[in-house]
């Protein structure tokens, strides 16, 4: 039988991240949208995500029909972001760390005044083709504005976790940065990162073996018998 997990980061006893947790109060709301089949993954970040930002939700699904429904509140699509999967058409100058495009992948040159204005942005939590069918399951999210980020910072994962792109982040890297980036707060984002680098550390840390009971000791054996002798030979 399986072991129970932490009730609170989800992650078995032995990788518990809770010491690591400090909850950071953010303006701008983070809902993250989790594909069932990621929350069986042991090294998904999107607990710890939910847990290190107060202002934010955490929802496990296919579908939704809309961002009300999630929400339970009336929203302004134009004021919510969401994280961009698809490609993005570079001009001339270096991409920023943060930018909005159209549909097209074209930055758009308000990006600054839009990111400025949001209310909440979105994140898509799961493998590279889950978060696509996230995507397609969810047509609303196309109402939103699409951010795309430009992270100059490798993901600690490392060789953890297998990425389909070298420039791929976690959903906690991702909505970090995003974060700290919309509201200035560049400390934010190793602040937040602390749980996930104690997960790595405990995964690769070998595990104590368990402590056996001694042994019983068996009854002796009774000596093996000489065999018979014929008396009359």
């Amino acid at each position: 039988m399986h072991a129970e997990p932490c009730p609170t980061c989800l992650k078995p006893m032995h990788l518990c991240v809770c010491e690591a947790v400090e909850p950071i109060d953010n303006a701008v709301f983070l809902l993250i949208l989790q594909h069932p089949q990621e929350k069986r993954e042991t090294l998904g970040t999107a607990q710890i995500a939910h847990l290190q930002f107060k202002n934010s939700a955490l929802k496990v699904g296919l579908s939704w029909s809309n961002l009300k429904r999630i929400l339970g509140r009336e929203v302004d699509y134009k004021r919510w972001g969401v994280l961009y999967l698809g490609p993005v058409k570079q001009g001339a100058g270096p991409l920023p760390e943060v930018s909005v495009v159209d549909k097209g992948g074209v930055p758009q040159k308000d990006s600054e005044l839009v990111l400025g204005d949001l209310e909440g942005v979105i994140v898509l939590d799961g493998t590279w083709s889950q978060a696509k069918t996230l995507w397609w399951r969810n047509p609303w999210l196309l109402k939103c504005r699409r951010i795309v980020l430009n992270p100059q910072f490798r993901s600690l994962y490392g060789q953890a976790r297998k990425e389909p792109r070298r420039d791929s982040v976690s959903t906690l890297e991702a909505a970090a940065f995003l974060l700290s980036r919309l509201e200035a707060e560049p400390a934010v984002l190793d602040r937040a990162l602390k749980p996930f680098a104690l997960l790595l550390k405990k995964l690769r840390a070998p595990r104590p073996r368990p402590v056996l009971p001694p042994r019983a000791e068996t009854a002796e054996q009774a000596p093996d018998q000489a065999p018979n002798q014929n008396e009359g030979e």
